[in-house]
């Protein structure tokens, strides 16, 4: 009995060793991949002696003797830091994450694959400028040594079992495709949706749900917008639906990929304009922004030093948004119409042709190749007219090409890297409307006091009259795009006499020659936007704290009509044990988007189930003639929503109720079932509950949950929401949130939500995640180096 219990001992003890093996295997590769931080390297690729260095939350200071070197060592420790989620955007972009993840990613790749990012991304570069040429020359050379560098891969290609593949020039345009994605519908289902409700409803209805805007609206120039009139009954009566043909899905969500940016003039700082920047987007571990500082020789005038620091963009080798001591920019989607599908009419004589305004046209064809990790690669056919792919059929059956900005020639370029030499606002108002980027707003301001507001990025000059929300033919002469809109008809509105400027992704024109030029890709509903022009309005004196303060707005001035219709509908309707629990917890209301809210959870909840309820009525009489139609995201349609509400017309309402009083009680009932079934009932079901972080790093999912607990942000209760400034959801929210003064960045903030390293073992993974959690202001400025990293030059 003793010898086999010697042996059991001696097993355990091998297995334990072993274990311990693998775990201390397993750091010392990770610790392998860790970013150098410190110390001295030799490398041919520069001019000058170059340094790097790091404060205690990782924001980095480049310092170098020209643009060239920083670029190369910009590009150096984006690839010690965040190799990965370059890598992931620029295969976002291109249709390639098959060739890291496997089969699972092809239907992700197949979408953008279609648009073949790559070949144009090529194309590009080779049609670009010396200068430009060269400059993501470096910065791909900075990347690849910097990669090189590494004692060990990337642990996220350990986790993956892939080997990462050197960075191209090409790349660098892949990335701000990327943001064309990301920022874009490049499946345009928008307007696909509308070419359906156009067909399936009479003209009243199609105007009253897909309207531009209403009297949420707070635009930069002209007044709010008159929503149409409901259509009337001779027009239509949901009441005489078939039942089966409601879903009863939830719209779409209320996030939208956007940003909040305001200004304030010199006149109302005493100096310097101040600007704001809250970019909106998913929120991931490491975020997608990186905070640098650039110190380098001023090219324009010699004996001066161009110091600029803000957001930059791992992949390229900008500063996208920040301050230079002269100028301080930042950016919102502007949710103009930058795509339309084009009805492809088949030339009749030849097999594979399309007619065009020059006549008859062939439609080219190509064979992409995508690979696919541990697997054989899949072939996808690509079908192309000179307007775009062809993607969709309208309803007829007729083929649809989409035209889509980001597949022009001119829709990259690195032209928004010379705002880090700009001194004055109309010099960056310059700069930016030739940016080969998304088109976004863009708001500027100076040292001297001026701020303005413009489109940044390349504008389509659309011709011929036809409806830009719906396919069209452009086979008829004189109809399409001609180009690109020339700068001198951009709108701008410069120093305005009313001395603020806000943006937040809803209308910013006044209907007109603007309003059409930039046409209506979407707008954001105007609440949020109308909370912040608001919150300007109220002061006549800003400083940086004050912008920080509209940055945290969580107020729910939106919700708040809401709650009073449900306490109105509560006083007047049977009273059940549910509505009890309801009007009861109703009365911890604050007015804000509280973590500890019930009722702002109870009221949200009872506005979109009303809203669903309304709106997918309308969406069964588009089922009649399109079983599988689903309605695309109207973000204006709480101004249809409400008037229906107001009005009453029983002509509209949904089939199977007796009234719009009905309506609301049904929906009601339905949220107080469901929180009634969680833990606690509906007295515990608080907003912080239901609000709470899942900032997660990409691969944290394939891991077991106390090793993704390790790599994700802390699970914290956040209050905002959508439709009030600060803008939160578990997984959207400000990727970023600054204010600056130009010549004044010693006193402005920026924050970070996830922390500037992309190793789980470094110091600086998710540093300055409290800050941003709590809203406090992180200095915007690098604090002092706790290391320093130099490069020295050798002969070549």
């Amino acid at each position: 009995m003793k010898k086999p219990a010697r042996w059991l001992l001696r097993l355990t003890g091998l297995i334990l060793l072993l274990i311990i093996a693998l775990v201390v295997a397993a750091w010392l590769a990770l610790r392998g991949s860790l970013p150098q931080l410190d110390g001295s390297v030799q490398t041919s690729m520069l001019n000058a002696a170059t340094r790097i260095e790091r404060d205690a939350l990782g924001t980095v200071t480049i310092i170098g003797e020209n643009r060239a070197d920083v670029t190369w060592a910009l590009g150096y420790v984006h690839a010690q830091e965040r190799f990965f989620e370059m890598d992931l955007m620029r295969r976002s972009a291109a249709g390639e994450l098959a060739e890291l993840f496997g089969p699972a990613a092809l239907p992700i790749d197949r979408r953008a694959r279609v648009h073949r990012m790559r070949a144009r991304a090529e194309a590009t570069l080779a049609l670009s400028s010396e200068a430009d040429r060269n400059l993501i020359d470096s910065y791909r050379d900075g990347v690849n040594a910097g990669l090189a560098a590494l004692d060990v891969r990337p642990f996220a290609y350990l986790l993956t079992r892939n080997t990462p593949r050197p960075w191209s020039s090409a790349d660098s345009l892949l990335v701000i495709d990327a943001m064309y994605f990301t920022l874009n519908d490049a499946q345009n289902r928008r307007e696909l949706a509308f070419s359906r409700m156009k067909a399936a409803l009479p003209e009243s209805a199609f105007n009253f749900l897909t309207a531009t805007g209403g009297w949420w609206d707070a635009p930069l120039s002209g007044p709010e917008m008159r929503w149409p009139e409901p259509p009337p009954a001779v027009d239509i009566d949901l009441r005489a639906l078939d039942r089966s043909l409601l879903k009863h899905e939830p719209s779409a969500s209320d996030v939208v990929p956007g940003s909040n940016s305001f200004a304030v003039s010199g006149a109302l700082t005493g100096g310097p304009g101040l600007i704001a920047n809250d970019m909106h987007l998913e929120l991931r571990v490491p975020g997608i922004w990186f905070r640098a500082r650039l110190i380098f020789p001023n090219p324009r005038h010699p004996g001066e030093t161009i110091d600029v620091s803000g957001a930059s963009l791992p992949g390229t080798p900008a500063i996208v948004a920040g301050s230079n001591r002269s100028i301080a920019w930042g950016f919102t989607n502007s949710y103009g119409d930058f795509a339309d599908w084009v009805r492809v009419i088949a030339d009749p004589s030849a097999a594979d042709h399309y007619l065009t305004a020059e006549g008859s046209a062939a439609i080219e064809t190509h064979e992409e190749s995508i690979a696919v990790h541990g697997g054989a690669a899949e072939s996808l056919l690509v079908r192309e007219t000179r307007w775009g792919p062809i993607l969709a059929e309208d309803v007829d059956g007729t083929p649809l090409a989409l035209a889509w900005t980001a597949e022009r020639e001119g829709a990259l370029n690195i032209e928004p890297i010379k705002l880090e030499t700009a001194e004055t606002a109309d010099e960056a108002v310059a700069i930016v409307q030739r940016a080969g980027m998304p088109a976004q707003n863009f708001l500027v301001v100076d040292r001297f006091g001026s701020i303005a507001w413009t489109i940044a990025g390349r504008i389509p000059q659309r011709v011929g009259g036809f409806d830009p929300q719906l396919p069209a033919d452009w086979s008829q002469p004189g109809t399409g795009w001609n180009g690109w809109l020339d700068p001198s008809d951009y709108p701008l509105i410069s120093n305005p006499p009313w001395q603020r400027l806000w943006t937040a992704n809803a209308r910013i024109v006044d209907e007109g020659k603007h309003l059409d030029l930039l046409g209506d890709g979407g707008y954001d509903l105007g609440a949020r936007q109308r909370q912040i022009r608001d919150d300007l309005r109220a002061k006549e004196h800003f400083s940086v704290a004050d912008m920080l303060d509209i940055q945290l707005d969580d107020r729910a001035l939106f919700l708040d009509p809401w709650r009073k219709q449900l306490l109105s509908l509560l006083e007047h309707s049977p009273s059940t044990p549910q509505r009890s629990a309801i009007r009861d917890a109703l009365a911890d209301w604050d007015g804000h988007a509280s973590i500890d809210s019930v009722s702002y959870r109870i009221v949200r909840g009872w506005r979109n189930e009303v809203k669903d309820t309304v709106l997918d009525a309308f969406a069964g009489a588009v089922r009649i003639h399109f079983a599988d139609f689903r309605m695309p995201k109207l973000a204006q349609s709480e101004h249809a929503v409400w008037m229906l509400l107001q009005r009453r017309p029983p002509n509209l309402l949904p089939p199977g109720y007796q009234s719009w009083d009905a309506l609301q009680l049904d929906a009601l009932d339905r949220v107080a079932d469901s929180l009634q079934k969680q833990p606690g009932g509906i007295a515990a079901q608080t907003w912080g509950e239901r609000n709470t972080a899942r900032i997660a790093h990409p691969l944290s999912r394939a891991l077991p949950g106390f090793l993704a607990r390790l790599l994700d942000m802390p699970a914290d209760q956040l209050p905002g929401d959508s439709n009030m400034p600060r803008v939160q959801g578990p997984a959207f929210g400000a990727s970023e949130r600054f204010a600056v003064a130009p010549g004044d960045e010693e006193h402005g903030y920026f924050e970070l939500p996830s922390g500037q390293s992309g190793h789980p073992l470094s110091p600086f993974y998710g540093a300055g995640h409290r800050d941003w959690v709590e809203g406090k202001p992180t200095p915007f400025l690098p604090g002092p180096a706790i290391h320093r990293l130099r490069f020295e030059p050798i002969a070549h």
